[in-house]
């Protein structure tokens, strides 16, 4: 499929609005359909979607985490604009918001599944499970939602402004389906839609899809990256096959989805759009989450389908997460609010991106458990280049290097190419009045230092390649609830009689066993009656003053 450069036919006077289903995903790797050459997965309603679409190679999710990157979707903004640069923020706008635009143009709006930017103000999850009022929607006006959950198979949710909590039938991703099927045959014709449906899946945990997808990855051979080192290939085989099994399933939705926009009548007045707020390491680099700047963490599958396009394209055209918003909003004719930092990337005659930010404004969570710094740095149609505050860190030649083992940040022959984005990134700074400040600054400014993740203890990784280190001053080890494995906190004994202490209903659990590899505040987030929020923190309070230990936290 060769590379175009697309004209999308515009929306305008006397043309019937598009209706516009955006189906957004959880953690989904750019790299993770059979369309764009993985042999492991098993897409093929996605495939069958990217034979009639226009894929983006270029789609970058320029901040790689939950809540910033769909901070981003909805307001356009970058996060130190929009405010939520760590997870559970809450996101309170200054301008107008995706579903405020497209509701004020006489759209119905309507939103499913996971949600994610209610927040959570006490930096604790307390609001994971809390009803979502009106005012918090943002501009949606059908509600099938809920703030976070990852308990797949028994997801709540909140439906309109009924407080009571629900719970989707079976597996989320699949109930979630129908109820978005039943929408969009029901509703009136002669009004445009905007849907959104938000799946939780791929995200973690790995082991909850449904046994017939899991089936179909139990005994699979699997073909790794290259970059995943030898001692990482066995946990990265052992997620891989949960993630694959995830995808297996939502593909299958995705195909539901689909065969009803054609049996109502809608393929030929439907916009379709398929993407991810993030990826995932999932062993590559030796690392395994998100929130860092290689390719797998930062390039998302984007697929765009208008109607009457049955022959495939792609664009090497770079699109970052707050180009969505404007984006979407030139292709149903819509004009684009005040304060939205992104560019509709498809708008003719309107310059494009010639790269895109990466910015990561504090460090924490799985960031500071691996020892990196914030950062900020630019991805363009070739290259990545990073840059923490001690200096230059990272430089790849995607091109020659796709799978960035080779870091060229210190070669002197690529110090003209470094010298050159330097000067795209500085362009980025000065353009949104980024001073790249140290986190504190910014968690002190705006009150946020008290939040959970934002204290992880700060862990020490190398590259694999020996091209590249942790980048946060200091070495240290320590418990962390947000990253230490259960069963490595029970392997020491006077961590595990804190546990037993603050938590004495978890040691007596049946299926103990098959938590010891998660974390505690996963075990929180999904099942928070068992393991509270306020034992886990006060878990975390006490091991924080254990101090240094012998079980460093690095993978």
């Amino acid at each position: 499929m060769a590379a175009v450069t697309p004209t999308f036919p515009r929306s305008g006077a006397g043309k019937r609005q598009p209706n516009v289903l955006l189906i957004l995903t959880d953690e989904w790797r750019g790299q993770a359909l059979g369309s764009a050459g993985d042999v492991n997965a098993h897409t093929p309603h996605i495939d069958a979607l990217a034979d009639e679409s226009l894929t983006f190679e270029q789609a970058i999710a320029g901040t790689p985490v939950c809540c910033p990157s769909r901070a981003s979707l909805l307001t356009g903004q970058y996060p130190l604009t929009h405010g939520v640069y760590i997870n559970d923020v809450p996101l309170k706008p200054t301008g107008m918001t995706l579903a405020e635009a497209f509701a004020g143009a006489g759209y119905d709006t309507a939103y499913i599944g996971k949600w994610h930017l209610f927040g959570s103000p006490e930096g604790r999850y307390e609001r994971r499970e809390s009803y979502i009022p009106e005012d918090a929607r943002l501009g949606f006006q059908y509600w099938k939602a809920a703030e976070c959950t990852h308990e797949y198979n028994r997801s709540s949710y909140y439906a309109g402004n009924d407080q009571a909590k629900r719970y989707w039938e079976g597996y989320d991703a699949i109930a979630q389906t129908a109820d978005a099927c039943s929408y969009m045959r029901e509703r009136p014709a002669e009004r445009p839609f905007f849907l959104t449906l938000s799946y939780g899946p791929p995200h973690f945990p790995l082991d909850s899809a449904p046994e017939e997808y899991a089936a179909l990855y139990r005994d699979r051979p699997l073909e790794l990256r290259p970059n995943v080192p030898e001692g990482r290939r066995e946990d990265a085989l052992r997620d891989l096959r949960g993630y694959y099994a995830h995808i297996a399933a939502v593909d299958e939705c995705v195909g539901r989805l689909l065969a009803t926009v054609d049996e109502a009548g809608l393929a030929e007045s439907t916009i379709v759009i398929f993407t991810s707020d993030h990826g995932a390491m999932l062993g590559s680099q030796g690392l395994e989450h998100k929130l860092t700047p290689w390719e797998e963490s930062i390039r998302v599958p984007l697929l765009v389908r208008r109607p009457g396009m049955t022959t495939p394209a792609s664009t090497d055209i770079l699109l970052n997460t707050p180009d969505l918003m404007p984006t979407l909003l030139g292709l149903a004719g819509i004009a684009v609010p005040a304060g939205v930092e992104g560019v509709d990337v498809l708008a003719p005659g309107t310059p494009r991106p010639t790269s895109a930010f990466l910015s990561v404004p504090v460090s924490f969570s799985s960031l500071r458990h691996d020892g990196f710094s914030e950062y900020r740095g630019v991805r363009d149609a070739r290259y990545t280049y990073v840059r923490s505050h001690s200096g230059p860190w990272l430089l790849y030649d995607n091109k020659n290097d796709a799978h960035q083992m080779r870091n060229l940040c210190d070669d002197p022959a690529a110090r003209p190419v470094r010298d050159h984005l330097e000067r795209e990134l500085t362009s980025f700074l000065e353009s949104l009045d980024d001073e790249f400040l140290p986190s504190r600054d910014y968690l002190e400014r705006d009150g946020l230092t008290h939040y959970f993740e934002v204290n992880t203890r700060q862990g020490h990784v190398g590259s694999p390649w020996g091209d590249w280190e942790s980048t946060l001053p200091g070495e240290e080890s320590g418990w962390s609830v947000n990253v230490t494995p259960l069963q490595a906190i029970m392997a020491d004994p006077v961590a595990r009689d804190i546990v037993a202490e603050e938590l004495p209903d978890l040691l007596h659990l049946d299926e103990l066993e098959r938590c010891l590899p998660a974390t505690l505040v996963v075990l929180n987030a999904f099942m928070p009656e068992l393991v509270t929020t306020e034992g886990v923190a006060a878990v975390a309070a006490r091991l924080s003053e254990l101090g240094t230990h012998g079980h460093a936290e690095s993978p």
